[in-house]
C-alpha cells in the first residue's frame, strides 16, 4: 500500500524548511510554503545556488509569526506583513511578481549573515503567477516563489535505491521536496499522472530537472559532487538529472501523514 509518510514546506524560499504532520492544499501548493523570498536590492531572487550558506538559516512559522535562527546570529522574530511597501521581484523569468516587504529588521538580518544587501519580501495575496501553459492542468494554475510548480513529489524508495549507490547517504532534505511517500518501487512515482490523497485529487505533470542544491548538505552548508555525479549515471534525461516529480493540484483540502495514496492514472 502506497501511504504518504512525510510533508515539508519551505517558508522561506531557499532557506530551510521543516516537517509537519498535516497541512493543507492550496491551489498553489502546501499552505505557508514558499510564499516568502530573499532577494538583493534589485529584487532577483537569491538562492542557496549560488549561497550556499543560507542552507544554515532555520525558519519558523506560528502564525503570522516568523523566527529565523542561523549560527552566531541572534534569533529574529517578526510578524509576516500582508499589507505595505509593494516591490516587483523577479524569480527565473518571471520578472514582474509583485511582493510585500518585510521591513528594515529582516533586511538588516539577513544582509548581516550573508554579508551582502538582502532583503526579505512575501508574495502578494492578490498576485497570481500562473504556471508554464505547457504543463497547466487548469487555465488559472498558479505557483508561489517555489521555482516552477506549487509542489513536488518524491517517493522514500527512490531515494533507499539512490543511497544504495552512494558511498555516503544523504538525507531527503537535499531534494526540497514537500511529499515523501512510501510502499511503493523506485521511481514509481515517475509513472503516475494522476493520483488522490484523501479528498485531495494531484496531477503529476512534469519529472523535476534538479540543480546543484543536492550537493548541498543541508546541516552544514558544505558541497560536493554527490548526488549529482552518481544521478547523472542513471538519471539523465535530455541532458538533465531528474529526481522527483512537479505537481499541480487539481482539488484542495486537507492531507496528513499516514493517509493511503490512491493511483487514479
Amino acid at each position: 500500500m502506497t501511504t504518504l509518510s512525510n510533508i515539508s514546506i519551505y517558508p522561506v524560499k531557499s532557506l530551510r524548511g521543516y516537517d509537519i504532520s498535516s497541512a493543507l492544499v492550496e491551489r498553489m501548493g502546501l499552505e505557508n510554503d514558499r510564499r516568502l523570498m530573499v532577494v538583493d536590492p534589485q529584487g532577483q531572487f537569491l538562492t542557496q545556488r549560488e549561497h550556499a550558506q543560507m542552507a544554515l538559516i532555520k525558519t519558523v512559522i506560528e502564525g503570522d509569526w516568523l523566527s529565523l535562527n542561523a549560527p552566531g546570529m541572534e534569533p529574529f522574530l517578526c510578524t509576516i506583513r500582508t499589507i505595505g511597501l509593494r516591490q516587483d521581484v523577479e524569480i527565473w523569468s518571471s520578472s514582474a511578481v509583485a511582493a510585500i516587504d518585510q521591513g528594515e529588521e529582516a533586511a538588516q538580518w539577513l544582509s548581516t549573515f550573508l554579508h551582502m544587501p538582502a532583503r526579505l519580501v512575501r508574495m502578494a495575496n492578490d498576485y497570481q503567477r500562473k504556471v508554464s501553459r505547457d504543463y497547466a492542468v487548469k487555465q488559472d494554475d498558479h505557483v508561489s516563489f517555489a521555482d516552477g510548480f506549487p509542489i513536488l513529489i518524491i517517493s522514500q524508495p527512490s531515494l533507499d535505491d539512490l543511497n544504495q549507490r552512494l558511498e555516503n547517504p544523504i538525507q531527503m532534505n537535499r531534494f526540497r521536496t514537500n511529499l515523501v511517500v512510501s510502499g511503493c518501487q523506485p521511481f514509481e512515482e515517475d509513472t503516475w499522472k494522476r493520483i488522490r490523497i484523501g479528498e485531495v485529487e494531484l496531477a503529476l505533470v512534469k519529472p523535476c530537472a534538479r540543480c546543484n542544491v543536492p550537493t548541498i548538505n543541508q546541516e552544514t552548508a558544505e558541497s560536493g559532487k554527490e548526488p549529482s555525479a552518481t544521478l547523472a549515471r542513471f538519471r539523465k534525461i535530455n541532458g538533465k538529472i531528474m529526481f522527483g516529480v512537479n505537481v499541480i493540484p487539481v482539488t484542495t483540502g486537507k492531507i496528513h501523514v499516514g493517509q493511503e495514496i490512491e493511483i487514479l492514472e
